[in-house]
């Protein structure tokens, strides 16, 4: 992880990704084992309950910070990875609009068409 002063310790963090009925029919144990792969002593990543977000999900969640990710796929792990844990820099495109007002709704993922 890369943090600005030598002197300073790398921040710690948890990502909790959900892994109730909803989230996994959108692959987040996908989502879960691509997070596993970056594990470090300062990053701890877990499967969780229900986050409450069942139309939004996969959600994944990083704390301290607070952040709520939506609609994560596999593919979006290396990009909250590399920019948001590693240079602290939040993956705009995919932070949940109820919990990030500050971005405009209109640039976040939409879920795919159902075919039924």
């Amino acid at each position: 992880m890369t943090h600005s002063d030598s002197n300073t310790p790398p921040r710690r963090r948890f990502v909790a990704i959900c892994q109730n009925r909803s989230c996994l029919r959108s692959r987040s144990d996908q989502v879960l084992a691509a997070f596993q792969q970056h594990q470090s002593d300062t990053l701890m990543v877990a499967g969780s309950g229900c986050m409450g977000q069942c139309g939004s999900g996969p959600m994944v969640r990083v704390m301290p910070d607070g952040t709520w990710y939506c609609r994560v796929s596999p593919k979006d792990v290396p990009k909250i990875v590399t920019e948001h844990l590693e240079n602290d820099r939040p993956v705009k495109r995919l932070l949940h609009p109820r919990f990030h007002p500050q971005f405009d709704a209109s640039s976040f993922p939409q879920p795919p068409l159902s075919d039924q």
